[in-house]
């Protein structure tokens, strides 16, 4: 989901930078209210970072990564899951990858923009959840991230074939099968440790209810 340096015009990053600042900006007040939520930011900003670098894959004009979405906005929620995208990415490209921060606003836009419709829509109103249903949340929000991106180089001043789009969203496919089952994995791990009182600070609170 990374854009390429090079795709995008100073002046449209610019914009996705504001753009993006105003997305985690107004979701930051959420921390003041809630302090645990600091904490589970934190976490899900380093899970996110670690998750993009255990398998990342050039494909096309973007890459193909492991982004573990759902088990991080399922365990942690929806405001740390966010902020921990913007956080995450920075904290890869500042570790891994400098040249990824010039697009930092992009990306993080790559992939808030469909946690927020997301949640919005399906997201918030989970009661338990299933394999079928980690499989609709994944196809989702991926399909969100590759329009995404696609309107990134839509707005790209390198001329990009549709079939290289097109290339690269077929490879999120495979993401598509593989996280429902890391997720379930994962959601049951969890549950089992409930009564921890690292749990109650360091999990979303609904986590429990959502395993069936």
């Amino acid at each position: 989901m990374h854009i390429e340096p090079g795709y995008i015009s100073s002046a449209k990053i610019a914009a996705a930078n504001v753009t993006a600042l105003g997305i985690l900006g107004s979701q930051s007040l959420a921390l003041l209210r809630q302090p645990a939520m600091v904490i589970r930011t934190a976490i899900a900003a380093v899970f996110f970072t670690l998750f993009m670098q255990m398998y990342h894959l050039p494909v096309g004009p973007s890459e193909l990564h492991f982004v573990g979405a759902m088990p991080i906005y399922l365990i942690f929620g929806f405001v740390p899951t966010l902020l921990g995208f913007g956080l995450g990415l920075m904290l890869q490209g500042l570790l891994f990858v400098p040249t990824d921060l010039v697009h930092l606003g992009v990306n993080t836009l790559s992939l808030a923009v469909p946690l927020v419709l997301l949640h919005a829509t399906v997201g918030h109103r989970l009661k338990t959840v299933d394999l079928k249903t980690l499989l609709k949340l994944d196809a989702l929000y991926y399909s969100g991230v590759t329009l995404m991106v696609g309107f990134w180089l839509s707005l790209s001043e390198i001329p990009t074939p549709f079939s290289a789009w097109a290339a690269f969203a077929a490879s999120y496919l495979v993401l598509i099968m593989i996280e429902p089952v890391f997720t379930w994995t994962l959601l049951v791990a969890f549950k089992g440790h409930r009564n921890s009182s690292l749990a109650r600070h360091c999990f979303e609170c609904r986590v429990e209810a959502l395993v069936r």
